[in-house]
C-alpha cells in the first residue's frame, strides 16, 4: 500500500508540477505576479496528497489575521508537512526552507520567484543574518512567513527546541504569530524514508500571538510553545529532560 501511495503522489506532482512550472514561471516572469503557480502549486500538492490517500483534519482558520502578513510557526515530523500545511494557509505565504532545496530543477527556482527563504542549516552568524533579513523584507512586502520553528523534523514525533532567530524576526517586524500544530504526518512518512502511507493530517492554526505583548524574546517563545503544546497529542509531548534543555535554549 505505502509503495502505491508513494507512487500515486509521484504520478500526480510529476504530471501537473511539470507543465505548471513549465508554463507558470515564464508568465511569472512576463507579469511579475507568483499568484497564478502559487496557487496551481497549492492544488497539485493538495491532489498528491488526496490521491495517496490522505485525508485532512483542519481547525482554527478563523485564528489567522485577515488585515495583515503574519509568522506562521508549526512543529514539524515529517516531509509530508510543507504539502500538507500550505494549501490549508490563505495567501502567498513565503517559506524558511534548506538552501540545499534551491538548487532543484524548477523547484528552486519557483521558490526563489516566490520569496522563499533559504536558510543554512548549521551555518554561520553572517548566513543567519542574510535569512533574517530576507525573512524581514518577505513580511514587509505584504507575504506571511512559514517557519518550522524546530529547525528540522523530529525523528521521534516530540516537540524539539525552538529557534530563536524566527522570534526576533516577529519581533523586528511586529508582525503577529500563528502557531500551528501539526500531527499525523509523521506515521505517515517517517523521517528518512520515502514510503507513504495513507491517514489523515491534524492541523490546528491556534490564536495569533502579538510580540508587543510580551516583553522580551524568551517570554514570546514559551507563550508559541505553550500554544503548540496545548493541542498536540501526549506522545508528542517532550520528555522531561527535553523540557529542561528547550527551557535553557
Amino acid at each position: 500500500m505505502s509503495l502505491f501511495s508513494t507512487a500515486k503522489v509521484v504520478t500526480v506532482f510529476t504530471a501537473l508540477g511539470l507543465p505548471a512550472g513549465l508554463i507558470g514561471m515564464p508568465l511569472t516572469l512576463a507579469t511579475r505576479d507568483i499568484g497564478w503557480m502559487y496557487r496551481a502549486g497549492q492544488r497539485i500538492a493538495n491532489l498528491g496528497l488526496r490521491a495517496a490517500g490522505i485525508t485532512f483534519d483542519v481547525e482554527g482558520r478563523d485564528n489567522i489575521p485577515a488585515d495583515r502578513p503574519c509568522i506562521y510557526m508549526s512543529n514539524h515530523v515529517s516531509n509530508l508537512d510543507p504539502p500538507a500545511l500550505i494549501p490549508m494557509m490563505p495567501g502567498t505565504p513565503a517559506v524558511m526552507v534548506k538552501k540545499s532545496l534551491m538548487r532543484i530543477p524548477l523547484l528552486g527556482p519557483a521558490m526563489r520567484m516566490g520569496k522563499y527563504v533559504p536558510v543554512e542549516r548549521d551555518g554561520d552568524r553572517r548566513s543567519a543574518v542574510q535569512a533574517a533579513r530576507a525573512a524581514a523584507e518577505a513580511i514587509q512586502s505584504g507575504l506571511s512567513l512559514l517557519v518550522f520553528i524546530e529547525g528540522t523534523r523530529s525523528r521521534t514525533g516530540r516537540l524539539l527546541p525552538f529557534k530563536r532567530g524566527p522570534f526576533h524576526i516577529a519581533q523586528s517586524t511586529g508582525a503577529p504569530i500563528v502557531p500551528v500544530a501539526i500531527w499525523g504526518t509523521e506515521r505517515m512518512m517517517q523521517k528518512g524514508s520515502a514510503a507513504i502511507t495513507p491517514g489523515t493530517a491534524h492541523i490546528r492554526f491556534l490564536p495569533a500571538i502579538a510580540p508587543a505583548d510580551h516583553p522580551n524574546r524568551n517570554d514570546l517563545l514559551h507563550a508559541v510553545r505553550q500554544s503548540i503544546l496545548g493541542v498536540l497529542p501526549e506522545y508528542m509531548h517532550p520528555l522531561a529532560e527535553e523540557n529542561e534543555t528547550a527551557a535553557r535554549s
